[in-house]
């Protein structure tokens, strides 16, 4: 199992807790930006290259419940999920090929740079600390939302069944261990997408575009089938909907939307931003 999915796994099966005590609370901002802006309170890191999240065990959406089963051999969903694995092997060693291993790279600071272009900032610990640290605190909280089902479907993988490679070869082994309904990195994928363009609503439409396609990088890399990236989408938007409810994340959020409106104007013309994989990988 990847090291990233195994970290998940083991806080999913013993509730999220694994004696991590109270969860960090940041303090509400008060409502000028002033004091929206500069570093982020101290959240615990109970793993390697995970936070805590926002939500407690209790509060994250049920996979199990919201989830219907995978498709089944024989059906015509499956038919449907064999036949974009297969139309995703032409690309095999193109910019979009090459795109959809980067962005199964979950760790940070690597993970920073998926929305980077969407937004028109650099997204990075030093030049964005507060929307840094609301991903990684969001990834655990969307990427655990799907391991309920993940361990009661145990779902193969692609590239499991077709023999095909898949982009990120090095985890190929790992993978063969872990499952696959639902996608938990379009889960996350999907997440931040929602959130980034709650902060930035004027790029609303590239930011979910780079949404839908952060989770399409799966189908493209075969490691998971086409309606295993479906309900990954609906668990991040599960997800999103109850860390709404979250007034730590509404602060916080309140606080990255400041942060980036901030970066934007002093970088209106995204400097500094490599956008040339994405524009190449993701043209019309």
């Amino acid at each position: 199992m990847h090291r990233f999915e195994i970290t998940l796994l083991m806080l999913a099966l013993l509730g999220g807790g694994l004696s991590l005590g109270q969860p960090v609370k940041a303090a509400e901002p008060a409502p000028h930006c002033e004091s929206n802006v500069g570093s982020p309170p101290v959240v615990k890191e109970f793993k390697r290259g995970l936070l805590e999240g926002y939500l407690a065990a209790e509060e994250r959406p049920d996979s199990l419940k919201l989830l219907d089963p995978p498709p089944t051999p024989g059906s015509a969903a499956f038919a449907l999920d064999q036949e974009v694995a297969k139309a995703s092997f032409p690309g095999q060693g193109s910019a979009r090929w090459e795109l959809a291993a980067r962005d199964a790279d979950l760790y940070f600071p690597a993970a920073a740079a998926a929305f980077s272009c969407s937004l028109g900032i650099q997204i990075s610990e030093e030049e964005t600390p507060r929307l840094y640290t609301l991903l990684r605190r969001t990834l655990t909280d969307a990427g655990l939302a799907t391991y309920k089902a993940k361990e009661h479907f145990k779902r193969r993988r692609p590239f499991l069944i077709n023999g095909q490679p898949i982009c990120t070869p090095d985890e190929q082994e790992d993978l063969t261990t872990d499952w696959s309904y639902p996608s938990g990195h379009t889960s996350v994928g999907w997440a931040w997408a929602l959130i980034l363009s709650e902060i930035a609503p004027n790029q609303q439409d590239q930011i979910l575009q780079r949404g839908r396609e952060f989770g399409k990088s799966r189908n493209v890399c075969n490691v998971h089938w086409y309606s295993d990236v479906q309900a990954g989408l609906l668990m991040g938007a599960a997800t999103v909907a109850q860390l709404q409810a979250n007034p730590v994340f509404r602060a916080d959020l309140r606080a990255a939307a400041a942060e980036v409106k901030a970066q934007q104007t002093l970088n209106p013309s995204a400097n500094g931003v490599d956008c040339a994989l994405d524009q190449k990988a993701l043209r019309p």
